[in-house]
């Protein structure tokens, strides 16, 4: 095995230690593998995290072994990698995360033993603000991925009613994420209450196929969960062009809306992505460019008695 790898990333040079340990044992991809995967989903990766405090999901062993939540930059690290504090009042505590403004710190956060990147929906000018909307599509046990498309589908037609952009990627998982960029004019009780709205509306016009039920006990295991939670101050999901922490190394893609119908999750890998990327390029590029006002929502929040 080789003692460590450097690679040039943009004006840095990163060591990755290890190089050749296996993190996927599907296909036998290594620590190596990963960074290279990241450098070349690079314009992509670093939109997706710029300046939002990051937790990383740290396999220091390979997904098949014991996976670390770290929100916390470590002693030691290098004094070009930026971070951004936030707080946890309920704890007392705080905490200086990640925060991403160029590709080096992503290929650091590799040489970590970080797979999964999990961002705050806020950036570092104000953390309290949330930019990012998330609409997480999460399939109960025994939902088919059909069921998947045609909620994703409804979801698309609402955004289309109220006028707000949705951008679809796959999670890299069983379901899929829809991100809508926001005004920064709310805190995040006022988003999920939004996202809770609007999750009510998709429940309403696709009934048997979506939930909103909190309790996963009482919902119906053929259901769809419309997870509104997702945008509750501190919770964080895989970003767009993160790796998953599962053997087949499959990653949260962007795709187009017409792909919803057709896309196959477990085709999108780090083996196969770097190829897509190449000859699409990043399908969330335009994200910035139309954000969204929730007033609308948050009247329907009202209306409908969302706390």
């Amino acid at each position: 095995m080789a003692p460590e790898a450097e690679l040039e990333v943009g004006t840095r040079v990163v060591r990755i230690s290890n190089p050749d340990r296996v993190y996927f044992p599907a296909r036998g991809e290594t620590k190596l593998d990963l960074a290279r995967y990241y450098i070349s989903v690079g314009d992509g990766i670093v939109r997706a995290l710029r300046d939002r405090p990051c937790m990383m999901h740290r396999f220091p062993g390979g997904v098949a072994a014991q996976k670390v939540h770290q929100k916390r930059v470590p002693a030691g690290a290098p004094p070009w990698l930026e971070t951004v504090r936030v707080d946890f009042p309920r704890y007392g505590r705080h905490a200086d995360e990640l925060c991403v403004t160029e590709l080096a710190s992503v290929i650091w956060a590799v040489q970590m033993s970080t797979v999964e990147f999990h961002p705050w929906n806020s950036r570092r000018a104000d953390t309290e603000r949330p930019d990012e909307w998330r609409i997480d599509l999460d399939p109960m046990p025994d939902c088919d991925f059909g069921t998947v498309r045609r909620v994703a589908q409804v979801a698309r037609e609402l955004l289309g009613e109220l006028g707000a952009t949705g951008w679809p990627k796959t999670s890299g998982g069983n379901g899929l994420h829809i991100y809508v960029r926001i005004e920064p004019r709310w805190g995040f009780h006022d988003l999920r209450r939004a996202a809770h709205a609007f999750a009510a509306e998709v429940e309403r016009r696709a009934p048997g196929a979506a939930t909103t039920t909190w309790w996963r006990k009482d919902r119906d295991p053929k259901s769809l969960f419309v997870d509104y939670n997702q945008n509750t101050r501190d919770h964080t999901i895989a970003c767009a062009y993160s790796v998953r922490g599962v053997p087949a190394a499959t990653v949260s893609t962007p795709i187009t809306w017409e792909e919803v119908a057709d896309v196959e999750p477990r085709e999108l890998t780090i083996a196969t992505v770097p190829a897509r990327y190449a000859k699409l390029g990043d399908l969330h590029a335009g994200i910035d460019d139309s954000p969204y006002s929730l007033e609308q929502l948050l009247d329907w929040a009202d209306r409908d008695g969302l706390t």
